[in-house]
């Protein structure tokens, strides 16, 4: 909870600019139909972004991706249309991240990460 009520609106404050590590991704409630923003680090790949998961995947913002299939993903000044969500495992997450997200994500042990394609920059 703290998180959710203190940290994440705090990061959004810079999530998403360019020189900053957090990333703001926007997406719908499931359920809700809102529009919810949420900080996530998210490294570039080619086609793409591969984003860790250390709170596991029955997170809300997770389950909005996946149930919509679409989001918005701010990082590094730019606005990309993502899709084509998908749950992967640490072994295939760290081949397609450079080696310093891959050691940095590694000494956190995050077991699970989510891929996503990366479309239409938006509004450039």
């Amino acid at each position: 909870m703290f998180n959710k009520h203190v940290l994440n609106p705090a990061m959004l404050l810079l999530a998403g600019r360019r020189h900053w590590y957090a990333s703001a991704l926007e997406h719908v409630g499931r359920r809700s139909g809102r529009t919810y923003r949420t900080p996530v680090v998210a490294g570039r790949v080619p086609g793409g972004f591969v984003v860790p998961l250390p709170y596991g995947t029955e997170v809300d913002w997770l389950r909005n991706v996946l149930a919509a299939g679409t989001a918005t993903l701010r990082s590094g000044g730019i606005t990309y249309v993502v899709g084509e969500p998908r749950i992967i495992d640490a072994g295939a997450a760290f081949t397609q991240v450079s080696p310093a997200y891959a050691q940095a994500w590694c000494r956190f042990g995050i077991a699970r990460y989510l891929r996503l394609t990366a479309g239409e920059k938006k509004g450039e």
